[in-house]
């Protein structure tokens, strides 16, 4: 007995003494290969980040002149969006940037039709962060598609109400309805649908406006080659899509048929307002009717060309590839065909609305520090 326990003893200690060895030879080269690893070093940072925050001062504290020239907003719009987004948990700040700043590089992408890689050179982000954010402000955007874009209101309009030449006879009109062609960068085999009375690839983009220059709907995702009609019945066909208020009517062009809720000029007579110019005056009834319905019309020409003159993106040749370009729709003109997502005209279209909208409670406060820099008081 004494000799088989001391046989087991003797394992025991072999046993021992193999797992110490197995233990310093690992160790051992452990410590040889972090020495033969060349060790990473950090240049400091501190140079970037005082130039970044000199670049977002500049943003932070222009007069309004410059912050329209820049960011395409007035600064109380901006801090009031920023505000809003952030007060919804729709946007979040993070360690290294302020929802501010996610928000300027997002509209220095859509106003001026910038690339990213042009982006990264004065906001000091790579490009990788650039397109993250750029991707969350334009969903952020999308989720307030139900405050920015309401129904028309049943009440006649105030330009109507106090103007002898379209009151009364328009008493009852609450907005109008055209469409615009916006480049798409498509794919090749789809783009021949895409391509109608433009020598390249547009989207065919219906929308209403009221008399005060706000859009009331939007329907984007139509290839160019879509006839207006086939839109507008589309729009009416879908379960949350354009509805006309009981007794009310939309002014649109001669390309449509003339039916309850939407009221066309007379075909075969003189419409657009340059052909009445110098002494050309109307010489009947259909004329002066022509005539009043193209200067009242004529609204959301101006509506479409303010909103491509202050968001550039909308004007240019794109240049984000189709699945981005269809990332605002959502709700409100998600088209349902394969490959069509949501687009960037809803979001730039709602950045619109919120700029014509009145002051927020934002002027004249106090405004805190932000990103390392204080806000002046607007």
């Amino acid at each position: 007995m004494e000799k088989q326990h001391e046989e087991r003893r003797m394992l025991v200690v072999k046993a021992a003494a193999f797992v110490a060895v197995i233990y310093a030879y690992t160790m051992n080269k452990l410590r040889f290969g972090r020495g033969s690893r060349p060790t990473l070093t950090y240049g400091p940072m501190s140079a970037r980040d005082q130039e970044r925050q000199a670049n977002l001062n500049l943003l932070y504290n222009c007069n309004d002149v410059e912050s329209v020239n820049m960011l395409r907003m007035r600064r109380a719009p901006f801090f009031n969006l920023c505000n809003l987004l952030r007060d919804r948990s729709l946007l979040k700040d993070t360690i290294h940037c302020c929802v501010e700043e996610q928000v300027a590089m997002f509209l220095h992408v859509v106003g001026h039709n910038q690339r990213f890689r042009v982006i990264h050179q004065s906001f000091r982000r790579s490009v990788e962060t650039i397109s993250r954010h750029f991707r969350e402000v334009l969903y952020a955007i999308g989720e307030l598609r139900g405050e920015m874009i309401k129904a028309p209101s049943t009440e006649t309009p105030e330009k109507i109400r106090t103007s002898q030449r379209w009151y009364p006879y328009f008493k009852d009109c609450v907005g109008a309805i055209d469409g615009t062609h916006v480049h798409a960068r498509v794919p090749t085999k789809i783009a021949a649908a895409f391509r109608g009375r433009k020598h390249y690839p547009t989207q065919n983009v219906r929308a209403a406006v009221d008399f005060d220059l706000k859009f009331t709907y939007v329907l984007a995702g139509w290839e160019g080659s879509a006839h207006d009609a086939l839109i507008l019945a589309d729009a009416l066909e879908r379960p949350k899509g354009l509805r006309v208020p009981q007794g009310k009517f939309f002014l649109v062009d001669a390309g449509y048929a003339c039916r309850p809720g939407f009221l066309p000029p007379y075909h075969a007579t003189r419409y657009h307002l340059k052909e009445y110019g110098g002494q050309n005056y109307p010489t009947n009834a259909k004329e002066l009717f022509n005539l009043r319905h193209s200067s009242l019309r004529v609204t959301i020409e101006r509506a479409f060309g303010a909103l491509k003159n202050r968001f550039r993106i909308l004007d240019n040749k794109p240049l984000h590839p189709y699945k981005t370009q269809d990332m605002g729709k959502m709700k409100f003109s998600l088209k349902s065909q394969p490959g069509n997502l949501i687009t960037i005209f809803l979001p730039v279209r709602m950045m619109y609305q919120w700029m014509i909208m009145p002051p927020g409670v934002i002027r004249g406060m106090k405004l805190p520090t932000l990103c390392g820099q204080t806000r002046a008081p607007i």
